[in-house]
């Protein structure tokens, strides 16, 4: 059975060009990978509604914290059995944001920490409720929130397709979310979290090393 690494962090970490390095490297050691990012922008019809509704365009749902939370959760749900199959076949299988992110934006719209009642329910549902699997390791791509601004504004200069949503437009709110996933690293929620500087040079290699040590 492969292991489910999931990679969280702020909107302009870099979360993908952290996990381009890391399917390189697990190549490069003969591993076989796979990879999903969520939301699943274009093929879940319910992160196609997320996304309609950051940008304004479902009248006041994006107000709606749970609301929000359940699309998300939905569409993480239609991909367990994809998640499943692919850690029967593959080494390891990495997530590009998973249960975590809506446990800390939506606890972060709430001004509630990794302790507070919104990430107990999202568990709930998500894990105990929806059945999705567990990740084996997290990690925590963490730069300063003026950091990740910058990048999420050259990354929407340079694209026009990656326009900013409303949570990504949010200063308070992002500087909110780092909080709370600094918490949920602290105590390890749902499986082990490694924090990794994205400003530093990353030694991919190190980063999955304890996974496939016995």
């Amino acid at each position: 059975m492969g292991k489910l690494v999931v990679i969280e962090g702020l909107d302009g970490a870099g979360k993908r060009t952290l996990a381009n390095g890391l399917i390189a490297a697990l190549e490069a050691d003969g591993r076989t990978v796979t990879s999903h990012a969520f939301p699943r922008y274009g093929i879940s019809v319910h992160a196609d509604l997320v996304r309609d509704a950051l940008y304004g365009n479902i009248g006041d749902l994006s107000d709606s914290v749970y609301g929000m939370a359940v699309l998300y959760a939905l569409d993480r749900r239609g991909a367990a059995d994809e998640i499943r199959k692919d850690l029967g076949e593959h080494d390891v299988v990495l997530l590009d944001r998973y249960v975590a992110s809506s446990a800390a934006y939506s606890a972060a719209r709430l001004h509630q920490d990794e302790h507070g009642e919104f990430v107990r329910w999202v568990r709930e549902l998500e894990v105990e409720r929806f059945g999705l699997p567990v990740p084996d390791l997290h990690l925590l791509l963490r730069v300063p929130v003026e950091v990740a601004a910058e990048r999420a504004a050259r990354r929407e200069r340079d694209d026009a397709s990656r326009a900013r949503d409303i949570y990504e437009s949010d200063g308070g709110l992002q500087a909110r979310c780092g909080a709370v996933y600094d918490g949920l690293a602290n105590i390890n929620w749902l499986a082990p979290w490694q924090v990794v500087d994205g400003r530093s040079k990353v030694n991919f290699h190190s980063l999955l090393e304890p996974l496939f040590t016995p």
